[in-house]
């Protein structure tokens, strides 16, 4: 059935073909009317359903394609979703380490400062350490020195302080 209107075409071109030609006539044959009136008949009967058939691969076809191009584009944008996606975790990605990077700066930056100003506060209290250190050593220095004064050996007669006044103190107190 699916070449069959072609194989009866075939035969009414070979009856045609094959046909006695009319004299004086070389354009005109003569053929048998009722052998091609049955060949125009059953090709009539055939191609209805061939021409159905025709149209519903036809129709087939193009759902096939519509499908095919639904598909493609049902597979382009998911690629291109896929793509935004990865590109948002790219972005994602780049801002965290662009985050970290400066909380790293900024930790960095305050454990510096963080240091320098616990080397001043401990230069200072060193500075003022040795500062009263100093003065104390000054202090005692003048207090030896008086001490040395007031203690020193004078010539008899040239003291001050008598032994009976040191008595009387130790007595007082």
């Amino acid at each position: 059935m699916e070449n069959h209107a072609l194989d009866i075409i075939d035969m009414l071109y070979t009856m045609i073909a094959e046909a006695w030609g009319v004299p004086l006539g070389n354009d005109r044959c003569i053929i048998e009317r009722d052998k091609a009136l049955g060949l125009l008949d059953d090709l009539k009967a055939v191609l209805p359903m061939e021409m159905t058939e025709a149209r519903r691969l036809l129709i087939a076809r193009d759902d096939f394609v519509a499908n095919a191009k639904q598909e493609a584009q049902s597979i382009r944008a998911s690629a291109e979703e896929e793509a935004r996606n990865m590109v948002d975790q790219q972005a994602v990605l780049a801002a965290a380490r662009a985050k970290a990077e400066e909380t790293i700066r900024d930790s960095e930056k305050k454990a510096r400062d963080a240091r320098v100003m616990v080397s001043n506060f401990v230069d200072d209290a060193l500075r003022k350490t040795e500062e009263s250190i100093s003065a104390s050593l000054e202090s005692i220095r003048a207090t030896r020195s008086q001490f040395r004064t007031a203690t020193a050996v004078e010539p008899e007669g040239k003291a001050d302080v008598t032994i009976q006044d040191v008595e009387d103190e130790d007595l007082l107190a």
